[in-house]
């Protein structure tokens, strides 16, 4: 009995020295700021779902997304670049990078403003027109500390970074609960996102020494611009595949079924988004690290596979198994036909973090183009699919989103990892 003790014991020693890396407490202080994140969205949901209506939901899943679209311009590969750059070019990319990131950035506020007029006739509500234009107040605030930010991950300062999205986005939680209890209907939701900007910028700024030197400057923007050109595609498909379900439903269907679609959406897959958001932050400088040692970045690689799945898939179960009896005793009664939704949606979470993990590897190798091409077919998949599965309202759209997950993102994930490490 006492040599089996010995056994297990140095079973766990053996494991928890392989899970003690870099990558895993930086995921830890991610996962572990996006937990009390998660904690007070739960109880800024839970009251949101008392105080508002489905048509609530529905016009603020219409201006969030509006604005997704816009920002997914400001993932345009440029923090990528300054992450991944060698250490004598990082000086003079990051200083182009502060001056290109303004002039982008004001362009998409104006942008955003625009475009709210066609969104507000597509459908048919003029009253999203204000709410959109306010929403672009946040793009005018980012550039301040995006290169700031992108160093920070460089030097895996991931600690800063965890604690930073803890403060702002449970500020914003908090405010949304205050906001519906005090009756604003949809700007519960979007007014806090404009008020808690500001601590971001402050915060990471302060954590970081770097400040823009010299004048306005247009050089290495070429470099920088040519890099992020598939990034930016990447992220382009990913913003449209993470709203295409609300925009079809909001099209082809109701706002009600979009506000009860959007709800399943949020109290489903809020948790596990946080974690595999936090995976994809920590993976890339991770990887980078070791790329020129193909054995131990095939290592590490695999080793975070593992990780993620230890992670994500327990926690995807239990979520979905017990979502029939907490969703009426959490969010109330009015929220059941929501519930097979919560289910399918909070089930395609489990191959997310893998094919996530799969396109930071292939970035990791400068093969951005080859994760575009990739992404780009998974689009056009997916839009056929929720195109036929809103025949069948939301839950067919869920299901949609379900099957496509689980079919293509596996295969995405054994081909990339087999093309990297074809000659390991």
């Amino acid at each position: 009995m006492s040599r089996r003790r010995d056994n297990v014991k140095q079973w766990l020693t053996a494991k928890l020295q392989q899970l003690d890396s870099p990558f895993v407490r930086n995921v830890g202080w991610l996962g572990g700021s996006g937990a009390l994140i998660r904690v007070s969205r739960l109880l800024a949901t839970i009251i949101l779902a008392r105080f508002l209506t489905q048509h609530d939901y529905g016009s603020a899943a219409l201006v969030l997304t509006s604005n997704e679209f816009v920002r997914v311009f400001t993932r345009n590969g440029v923090v990528v670049r300054l992450i991944q750059t060698e250490a004598e070019n990082l000086s003079h990319l990051s200083q182009s990078a502060y001056w290109l990131n303004w002039a982008m950035f004001i362009g998409l506020f104006f942008i955003q403003c625009v475009v709210s007029f066609p969104i507000a006739w597509f459908y048919r509500d003029t009253q999203i027109i204000l709410p959109i234009c306010v929403m672009g107040l946040n793009l005018l605030m980012i550039p301040q500390g995006l290169v700031q930010a992108a160093l920070l991950q460089r030097e895996g300062r991931f600690k800063v970074i965890a604690l930073t999205e803890m403060t702002q986005i449970s500020t914003d939680n908090i405010l949304s609960a205050i906001l519906a209890i005090a009756g604003l209907g949809m700007w519960a939701i979007v007014l806090p996102k404009i008020l808690v900007a500001p601590i971001w910028v402050y915060i990471i700024t302060k954590n970081h020494p770097w400040r823009p030197q010299g004048k306005f400057t247009t050089e290495h923007w070429g470099d920088l611009v040519g890099f992020g050109q598939s990034v930016l595609g990447v992220e382009l498909l990913n913003t449209l595949r993470a709203n295409l379900d609300y925009l079809i439903i909001g099209r082809f269907l109701s706002l009600d079924a979009l506000g009860i679609y959007y709800f399943a959406f949020n109290a489903g897959l809020g948790i596990s988004l946080g974690i595999i958001t936090s995976v994809k932050s920590a993976l890339l400088p991770h990887l980078c690290d070791v790329r020129d040692n193909l054995q131990q970045f095939k290592s590490r690689y695999l080793q975070s596979l593992k990780t993620i799945g230890l992670i994500i898939i327990p926690l995807v179960l239990l979520q979905a198994s017990l979502a029939p009896f907490y969703v009426p005793i959490v969010f109330g009664h009015k929220w059941i036909a929501a519930t097979p939704i919560l289910i399918l949606i909070c089930l395609s979470a489990i191959p997310r973090p893998f094919a996530d993990s799969a396109s930071q590897l292939l970035l990791a190798i400068s093969q951005p183009k080859l994760d575009l091409i990739w992404n780009l077919i998974f689009t056009v998949i997916f839009a056929i699919a929720l195109l036929i599965g809103v025949h069948w309202q939301g839950v067919g759209v869920a299901t949609a989103v379900f099957l496509t997950h689980l079919i293509c993102l596996p295969f995405f994930t054994v081909w990339a990892s087999r093309y990297v490490f074809k000659d390991a």
